[in-house]
């Protein structure tokens, strides 16, 4: 089998909560070796959940090795200093002021090692605000997805954090495309990922479509809601309780729906211009249409027919399809007797034998790590003594390791 495409390269993560971590995450997907830097508290994923990992720190921090330093610490900082020269890429989510603090901005790791591959995932990208912190919650607000998400007429945030995510992914491909430049031999390009501009990014249809609105229209129309403008595009519920999602892309997909479902052929509504005129009665036939059938019943009639669906499903159901257990959808991890389904990282398959590991402990690869980069045994001792490393402590977080009866 071919070797994963990044295998022999070394990633530094010095990242918290979603987007540094995410894009670490998909490096070691790719077969990275990917080392997590954490301050001795460690990165705040690990305890959110009745003291212990999120579903966050799981799911994306698997596979990855934890050194345990405190960086403020002159010691701590000469020691990882060895560790950066070894490295192929940083990519971190520090905020610009605490970079400077822990001298480990841009020109500071070039001095360092001019090879490296810097990643910067920050609130803002330069500009008026290029020092302000954000979240995902704010880049949901400040690029206008939250003003039309509302919940009891708050404007709320969508939930998962795409835009976190997203800023992670758009971090790694700037991370390739430095690395094929120094595979040309230019020198590498730092990489610079912006919170709030990666929201922007998203929100580029529908910040060009207002401005189309409002040159043909005169103002600046949008949809009374953030669901798609395609009647019986949407969520409709059968008769006995579930719920389903049809496409209704196209004058095509609606011909079929009718078919499958028995309505009549009418010409008033053959075509989308038409359907969008008389909205409210084509949601009104769609929902009477598959209440009147029990979900299988309705399954069957789609399928059928060709319609493009799925069942609106919580979460707790999500890994149970068959579509989800299919051979490389799925990585097995445990973590103190815990066992977990991960979804993995979506690639062409052959890559199902990648190895990983479970979730380092805080500090489980300190010594390891630190002595491979040259750090000899005074030296860690020193480090040790002034409290500027941490090793691995089974106390890191507060679950108790699972015990199995039987």
């Amino acid at each position: 089998m071919p070797s994963p495409p990044l295998a022999g390269r070394r990633i530094i993560e010095l990242g918290t909560m979603v987007a540094a971590p995410f894009a670490a995450h998909i490096l070691a997907q790719l077969g990275a070796d990917v080392i997590k830097v954490e301050p001795p508290n460690g990165d705040p994923t690990r305890s959110l959940v009745r003291g212990g990992p999120s579903g966050t720190f799981i799911a994306y921090s698997h596979g990855k090795r934890s050194v345990c330093m405190d960086l403020s610490k002159p010691e701590s900082h000469i020691a990882f200093c060895k560790l950066l020269k070894t490295a192929d890429a940083l990519v971190h989510n520090l905020s610009p002021k605490a970079a400077r603090k822990l001298k480990l901005t841009r020109a500071d790791c070039a001095a360092i090692s001019p090879k490296l591959i810097y990643c910067h995932i920050r609130g803002y990208g330069p500009g008026p605000q290029e020092e302000d912190l954000a979240s995902n919650p704010v880049a949901e607000a400040s690029t206008g997805v939250m003003e039309s998400n509302r919940i009891n007429g708050r404007p709320s945030r969508l939930g998962p954090s795409y835009h976190d995510q997203f800023a992670g992914a758009y971090a790694v491909i700037g991370i390739l495309s430095s690395m094929l430049q120094a595979h040309d031999r230019q020198a590498p390009r730092p990489v610079e990922v912006g919170l709030y501009e990666t929201g922007l990014h998203l929100a580029a249809r529908d910040l060009v479509g207002v401005q189309l609105k409002t040159q043909l229209l005169g103002k600046p129309e949008r949809e009374p809601h953030g669901e798609f403008s395609m009647p019986g595009y949407g969520a409709y519920e059968t008769s006995d309780g579930h719920w389903v999602y049809l496409l209704m892309l196209t004058d095509a997909h609606w011909l079929k729906f009718c078919q499958a479902m028995d309505l009549p052929n009418d010409a008033s509504l053959a075509t989308l211009r038409q359907r969008k005129k008389a909205r409210e009665q084509v949601e009104a036939r769609v929902k009477q249409a598959v209440a009147a059938h029990p979900f299988d019943a309705v399954v069957a009639r789609l399928k059928s027919a060709g319609v493009g669906f799925t069942e609106v499903l919580p979460l707790e159901r999500v890994l149970e399809t068959p579509q989800a257990r299919q051979p490389g959808t799925l990585r097995n991890v445990r973590l103190r007797g815990y066992e977990f389904e991960v979804p993995e990282f979506p690639r062409s398959r052959g890559g199902e034998d990648l190895a990983t590991q479970p979730p380092p402990e805080l500090g489980e690869h300190t010594a390891s790590v630190l002595r491979s980069v040259g750090v000899d045994q005074a030296e860690y001792q020193s480090l040790r003594s002034a409290r500027a490393i941490e090793e691995i402590s089974a106390n890191s977080f507060h679950w108790a390791p699972l015990r199995r009866e039987g």
